[in-house]
């Protein structure tokens, strides 16, 4: 079978809600990204042959087909087209398996995933509650489905409960990884290790004051367990809270995959080798459990071992998912999310997934590494699982 090749990656720095992202239309966001890929990669922008993009509120600005409005609003010419797609939380990373999928089958030799969402101008939840406020229908689920499941809806929230309940988590443990995840992103960011995975922005802040935009908001570099211990639990009796969950964040992020003919005849040179691909789907309720049994499949499926596998990515949706992770697939603890995860990084939603892919690349380049991982818990219980050979 032919080989899928990864020969950019790039992100944004994340910016908190109603930070320094806050004046860029996601579009733009978008268009940055694919102009950094093509620009690093040194390709002629006219050969793209499809931009496959990931967003999962994709209404207001993010509507009328977010993709081809990246491609738009990008030095991109006309003549590359795009797709809008979501799997929610994995919506970018299913991109990167669209385009890994184009290449391995020969229709296509030049294919961007990417993915897109402004957390602040388009708040989560839009697409769900702005047709229910404007009388069109009582939401995304009909009565067949919660009859079925034995629910009034689908929430992640619950879902991060209820594992931390199954595993018998306390709060100081997910504290703790919390607390894990900014120590470990604060450094990164202090030694430069973001550096070449991030794309500067232009901002203006409200003096006026122009400035690039090159590092992570959301980064506490002061985090401590005492101030984590003092936020409030999302449920009375709950154990997770907004210090130990994901953060609302803006950002994009992308990565171009090309076929073996397309290394040779546009003279690149391959960040990685697309090793493995699998998408899994479960329990809707729980919702989050699913990156367990979708790895353990592509574990099979690439006939490796848990210990073949240098560093991990895992999406801290919330500090039970990595966790629990990681107790039932017994990983090293020392791979995961060596950069730290979207508890400190920030997690946009339809970026996420070749946001997570970046920083992986990166990691195992920059530490001599070799086979990584990336999982993403993704709602209604999927979960996306994709393995990379780094390369050079």
């Amino acid at each position: 079978m032919p080989e899928a090749y990864i020969v950019a990656a790039a992100r944004t720095a994340g910016g908190k809600r109603g930070g320094a992202l806050k004046d860029w239309h996601p579009a733009d966001l978008g268009a940055a990204v694919l102009d950094a890929l093509v620009e690093r990669s040194g390709i002629d922008p006219a050969v793209v042959e499809d931009v496959i993009a990931g967003c999962v509120s994709q209404v207001g600005e993010q509507s009328f087909h977010i993709g081809r409005n990246m491609v738009m609003a990008s030095s991109l010419p006309d003549s590359v087209p795009a797709v809008s797609i979501d799997r929610q939380c994995g919506s970018s990373q299913q991109a990167l398996h669209f385009a890994a999928q184009a290449v391995m089958s020969g229709t296509q030799d030049v294919v961007i995933a990417a993915g897109v969402e402004s957390m602040t101008r388009v708040p989560m939840g839009t697409p769900v509650f702005l047709p229910m406020h404007a009388g069109m229908g009582t939401g995304p689920w009909p009565q067949s489905i919660k009859d079925r499941y034995g629910v009034d809806q689908f929430s992640q929230f619950t879902g991060a409960e209820m594992i931390a309940r199954n595993y018998q988590m306390n709060r100081e443990e997910l504290d703790a990884l919390a607390l894990g995840s900014h120590r470990k992103a604060a450094a990164a960011t202090e030694s430069g290790a973001f550096r070449d995975e991030i794309v500067p922005l232009k901002v203006v802040d409200a003096d006026g004051n122009e400035s690039l935009h090159t590092h992570d908001e959301g980064i506490r570099f002061d985090a401590s367990m005492e101030g984590l211990g003092g936020l409030k639990t999302l449920t009375p009796d709950g154990v997770v809270t907004a210090g130990n969950a994901s953060q609302i964040c803006d950002g994009a992020s992308g990565v171009l995959v090309v076929s073996e003919r397309a290394l040779k005849v546009h003279g690149l040179q391959p960040l990685a080798r697309v090793d493995q691909l699998t998408v899994t789907a479960g329990d809707p309720v729980i919702m989050l459990m699913e990156p367990i049994p979708a790895t353990r499949r592509a574990l099979q499926r690439s006939g490796r071992r848990i210990e073949d596998i240098d560093l991990y990515e895992v999406n801290e949706a919330f500090a039970p998912v990595p966790l629990a992770w990681l107790r039932e697939l017994g990983a090293d603890p020392g791979r995961l999310n060596v950069n730290g995860g979207a508890i400190a990084l920030g997690h946009p939603l339809g970026a996420s997934g070749t946001k997570l892919m970046t920083t992986l690349l990166h990691a195992l380049r920059a530490g001599g590494k070799r086979f990584g991982l990336q999982t993403m818990c993704e709602g209604g219980g999927i979960a996306n699982v994709t393995i990379v050979e780094a390369l050079g």
